[in-house]
């Protein structure tokens, strides 16, 4: 695919909304793919990651090799990603801990819009179909109820969790850095990025990279031979999703270990919540949010 200067800009864009999406625990940066039009060009491209790229660097050299993974495509993006975790993680620290009803607020209208968008590429509705988007809808809601954890782990640890997160990420609807907040790893991580811990940060990428190429293979093969199950799975995953980025939480539970807080709480209605609920703005949020998924559908329909 022959692609100007301006369209991997673009790509770097939605890297960088992506990597954003990814920074929140509760927003999935598999859904910015999607919405943006890349979702199933980044799952071949890294599924083209493989024992046979190392075979054509050997024959044909490095160029060739590059050109089979779809390098530029892959670097553009991940320049995006790399941008905005390193730049926008404090920021994100900051609005969750001072103004976290109008973050989530914002993040809940952009993925409520998400669910329409994935879910209108179901090209015909069957119960097999039906029975995937139940089944994703329940087991992500169930994700959102497990209390959790304070244990950091060592380094193997945290290669584990950096897989696990990593498979997240790349589905939409399923967070990887709540993932990474069940696991008792998210502290961690976004500590080292803030602390600039390579080593740490190394640990965390090297897991990732396993994860990456690992799930990569497996929902290349979903959507090449279950397509329409596949998408209606992942529509179910954003649905169950909602309730961990539902504005307005009763705390009913803060744990203390050592100089991390664990915080455990359940969804309530705004009307019911213990404090200023900013009705007004959270719904002008979550409209702006919900908004926004129709500008990066309508700027991927454009680019087409």
């Amino acid at each position: 695919m022959q692609r100007s200067f301006l369209d991997y800009l673009v790509i770097t864009l939605k890297g960088i909304a992506m990597g954003a999406a990814d920074v929140v625990p509760g927003v999935s940066g598999g859904t910015i793919a999607f919405i943006s039009g890349i979702y199933e060009e980044l799952i071949t491209s890294i599924n083209n990651i493989s024992l046979e790229t190392l075979q054509i660097v050997r024959k044909e050299g490095f160029k060739k090799a590059w050109q089979h993974i779809n390098g530029n495509f892959l670097a553009a993006l991940f320049l995006g990603i790399a941008i905005s975790v390193l730049s926008l993680a404090k920021l994100l620290e900051w609005l969750l801990e001072h103004h976290p009803i109008l973050l989530w607020s914002f993040f809940f209208g952009l993925v409520v819009a998400s669910i329409f968008f994935v879910g209108k590429q179901i090209s015909k509705w069957s119960i097999g179909v039906i029975i995937a988007f139940i089944i994703g809808a329940a087991l992500a809601y169930y994700i959102t109820t497990i209390p959790p954890s304070h244990a950091s782990g060592g380094y193997l640890y945290l290669f584990f969790a950096g897989a696990l997160a990593i498979c997240a990420m790349i589905l939409p609807g399923i967070s990887g850095a709540f993932i990474l907040v069940l696991l008792g790893a998210y502290g961690t991580v976004l500590a080292a990025v803030n602390n600039r811990d390579l080593i740490t940060l190394a640990i965390v990428g090297l897991g990732a990279v396993f994860g990456l190429l690992s799930f990569s293979r497996l929902l290349k093969y979903l959507f090449t031979n279950y397509k329409n199950s596949t998408l209606a799975l992942l529509t179910g995953f954003i649905l169950g999703s909602l309730n961990k980025i539902w504005p307005w939480k009763e705390i009913m539970e803060i744990e203390k270990f050592g100089d991390k807080t664990i915080t455990i709480d359940r969804s309530i209605s705004p009307f019911y919540f213990d404090g200023d609920p900013k009705l007004m703005w959270a719904i002008i949020l979550a409209f702006i949010g919900f908004l926004t998924i129709f500008l990066l559908e309508k700027l991927a329909t454009v680019k087409e």
